[in-house]
């Protein structure tokens, strides 16, 4: 992501990556989880679930920075993130 100008320690700083974890028989595809990503990691798999639903997948996993906006917004504690050790 390119700003208009940048903090003078990006060189310093380490972004955390993360793993997104789906229960995908706890989902029931509100899609909060798809909506709410900051990053747009999140879209609708093509399968359905046990339940008949669409559970989420990750399209782009590397984005990910384990920012948990994903494990807070699901009502049903289907989907998680991992940190990733560098």
């Amino acid at each position: 992501m390119k700003f208009w100008r940048e903090p003078f320690d990006t060189d310093v700083i380490e972004i955390a990556k993360g793993k997104v974890v789906i229960i995908e028989d706890r989902c029931k595809g509100c899609g909060y989880c798809i909506e709410f990503c900051p990053r747009s990691i999140l879209a609708f798999s093509k399968g359905f679930n046990k339940k008949g639903y669409h559970p989420p997948e990750a399209v782009k996993p590397d984005d990910c920075v384990n920012c948990h906006y994903c494990e807070i917004i699901c009502p049903e504690f289907a989907i998680y993130s991992e940190e990733i050790k560098n």
